[in-house]
């Protein structure tokens, strides 16, 4: 596995672009799969989840071809409803995705048990209570086996507003007969974009943006283009990056329209950004202080389904936090397991308390010192990447494979504006 060996302590400078959001691309991609014919889909982050993904895909019929540095173009044409390869399905959390496609356009799916980041309990229940509703038999004795020979439209409402289980949902009723309505259903930016391409390759989708979708089915899907939004996420990351490296950062094409809860969480971190037409400002070469809530009462930064402040950035926001003068509170809710990475970071000298699985108190500002940490997944990882970034001397980071499942080429990015950054494999 690959390991990134870090020198930090340097500002940086420049202009960095966020790439493709990851979230958006892996369900687009498994949504062509519900067509025989061609689906091209751009501004594809070109990252270790997709390629796997893509793999998978492959292994089922599908036909796949980079045509640019992030366009890939698909033709399900002989896509056949497969047992996915169980070494591949459990790399990655979005083989489960494959579900509402395969089911919808085959009327069966089989899959094994998805993998993904150990970040805690990722319930599957709401994907398979969305397909109940929507006429479909489920057996998880062993593997996840699906089956409706004919699904029909419902009225349903999910327990829990699940990105994943969302889009499931949506996919399996673009081909359902007759009209579903969603509630309580998830409106993120990545929601946002599968459904464009849907309603492109002929679904009826009302509602985008809203946690009530109407989705009226199509008898089969036909071809499709599509480019993918920039990656809230990695913009968000970016934003963490300039605070704890004290650097004036361009954030270039940023997803303005989707960064007003990010914007607002990091604000109550200290951290001022700047809206230049379609680019961000940041900078971060002052000391950041937290704002104090009403009579001195430590603030909070928490996180919540969309449009609150997204559960992806609370690591980054952790490790933003140690660099700020004052005392936060920065509360995780949705995944039990996220927030014990933050140990690493008080062995670099961080002022952490960890409450419990999912709270911690940050006070700062804190020196940082390099350190050899393990990436535990994605977020963490690349909060740790920030953090060596902003810390004296050299930190190891093993296990960087983690960090590139999410973000691309994301080593050779940081180094344009600066960073010392060497990947060791």
């Amino acid at each position: 596995m690959p390991t990134f060996v870090v020198t930090g302590g340097r500002s940086l400078s420049g202009a960095i672009r966020p790439a493709g959001n990851k979230n958006a691309a892996l369900p687009v991609l498994a949504a062509t799969l519900m067509s025989a014919e061609r689906v091209v889909v751009r501004n594809v982050p070109r990252i270790r989840d997709v390629v796997t993904l893509l793999e998978i895909m492959e292994s089922l019929g599908a036909s796949v071809a980079w045509t640019g540095p992030n366009t890939v173009e698909v033709d399900g044409a002989n896509v056949a409803a497969q047992r996915p390869d169980p070494a591949l399905a459990e790399r990655i959390r979005a083989s489960i995705l494959l579900a509402g496609p395969l089911l919808a356009r085959f009327g069966k799916v089989c899959l094994p048990p998805p993998g993904g980041d150990v970040i805690g309990r990722r319930r599957l229940d709401t994907h398979l209570l969305a397909f109940q509703a929507l006429g479909a038999s489920v057996d998880t004795s062993a593997d996840l086996k699906i089956e409706a020979p004919a699904l029909t439209g419902a009225n349903f409402f999910l327990d829990e507003p699940s990105v994943t289980a969302t889009e499931n949902a949506v996919m399996a009723a673009a081909l359902a007969e007759g009209k579903t309505t969603i509630r309580n259903a998830a409106a993120e930016p990545h929601v946002q974009d599968l459904c464009r391409l849907l309603n492109a390759m002929g679904a009826q989708i009302s509602g985008v943006g809203s946690s009530t979708l109407v989705v009226r089915g199509a008898s089969q899907l036909g071809a499709a283009e599509i480019e993918i939004g920039p990656d809230h996420i990695e913009t968000g990351s970016f934003i963490g990056l300039a605070a704890v490296t004290r650097s004036l950062l361009v954030i270039q094409d940023a997803p303005v329209e989707h960064l007003d809860s990010t914007l607002l969480g990091f604000r109550r971190l200290g951290i001022e950004c700047r809206l230049d037409g379609r680019n961000l400002v940041v900078d971060g070469r002052a000391t950041p202080e937290i704002d104090m809530d009403v009579f001195g009462h430590v603030p909070k930064v928490d996180d919540g389904p969309w449009p609150a402040f997204p559960a992806d950035l609370t690591s980054i926001a952790v490790v933003a936090a140690t660099q700020a003068k004052g005392s936060v509170l920065i509360h995780e809710k949705m995944f039990e397991s996220r927030m014990f990475f933050t140990d690493k970071l008080v062995g670099m000298g961080a002022r952490i308390i960890l409450c419990d699985p999912h709270r911690v108190i940050v006070i700062g500002p804190s020196p940082l010192r390099g350190s050899t940490m393990e990436s535990p997944d994605i977020r963490a990882g690349m909060a740790m990447l920030i953090a060596a970034l902003g810390a004296e001397g050299e930190s190891r980071i093993r296990n960087a494979n983690q960090i590139e499942r999410g973000y691309e080429r994301i080593d050779e990015r940081l180094g344009i504006l600066g960073a010392e950054i060497e990947r060791i494999d």
